[in-house]
């Protein structure tokens, strides 16, 4: 992999991730545009970029994050809630993540299946939309300080309906907090800062499990610059994201989805790479399954 290749591949994951869009998705599609097989370092590749969009959010809601550490410290008891509230969403795909990770990836990680859970979120959101339009009065808007742990753990089983390939989880969990009374404002801030403690595991798991080979395949220079264009261009997504979300509806993720589920079966026919490549067998740390 060159570094200009890491450079786009960072760039679509930081302008994806917090998006409801689904980063995996639009990085399968770069990947073929780009050439790059797929492999368990590809894979632990996308993952650990991650780590630049984490970032960024870490940045921007920073006091928020700090309140949840005074909490953790006794010195704020609304952080401290807050961050219960975080921990008890996280649990459901920290469960399920552990039991169902290998047959997850084993026959979803493809284009097939991104194109119908594109095509599918898409639908739900505009129908969403829809039903809100109609009936305003029938959707909370509460703010965060307001969310209960029986409302957060809501959130959190539908975040592992994000496990599926395509699904989006930032999509799932603000639908999550729409669906448990949260404002829109409210739930956009809760599903950034989940994905604080759920991407950040993910990372640290992949990182710990195949660090090595993914360094071993290509060197810290593209992995450091993936990292930076990620952390970059999340900024710029997610500023942007919660000021569009202020003034207008998810529509506009509705459709973007069947546009991107219609691109997506396009090269499906054009020949799109829809299963994994098998790894080498001289190579025991790259057949590893993550």
């Amino acid at each position: 992999m060159t570094v200009l290749q890491s450079l786009i591949l960072g760039l679509v994951e930081g302008l994806t991730e917090y998006l409801p869009v689904s980063s995996t998705g639009h990085l399968i599609i770069t990947q073929y545009l780009l050439g790059i097989d797929k492999s368990n370092a590809m894979d632990a590749f996308e993952i650990c970029i991650q780590g630049g969009a984490i970032l960024a959010v870490l940045g921007l809601y920073f006091k928020r994050c700090t309140r949840m550490l005074m909490g953790l410290l006794g010195r704020d008891d609304e952080g401290r809630r807050l961050l219960i509230n975080m921990l008890i969403a996280f649990l459901p795909a920290a469960v399920i993540g552990l039991l169902c990770a290998k047959p997850i990836k084993d026959f979803l990680f493809n284009a097939p299946t991104v194109t119908l859970t594109w095509a599918l979120g898409g639908i739900v959101i505009l129908l969403y939309v829809r039903k809100r339009s109609r009936r305003p009065d029938a959707f909370g808007g509460a703010p965060l300080e307001q969310l209960g742990w029986k409302g957060a753990l809501g959130i959190g089983f539908m975040q592992c309906i994000a496990m599926i390939p395509g699904t989006s989880r930032s999509l799932m969990t603000m639908l999550g907090g729409l669906c448990v009374g949260l404002s829109v404002a409210a739930a956009v801030e809760f599903s950034f800062l989940l994905g604080l403690i759920t991407l950040g595991a993910a990372t640290a798991h992949d990182a710990l499990k195949h660090g090595g080979d993914m360094l071993h395949h290509f060197g810290w220079q593209p992995l450091v610059a993936g990292t930076l264009m990620a952390w970059a261009s999340a900024l710029v997504a997610v500023k942007w994201m919660v000021g569009y979300l202020n003034r207008h509806s998810l529509a506009i993720f509705g459709w973007y989805r069947l546009a991107a589920a219609a691109v997506m079966l396009g090269l499906i026919f054009c020949g799109l790479q829809t299963e994994p490549e098998a790894e080498p067998a001289a190579s025991p740390a790259a057949t590893a399954t993550p």
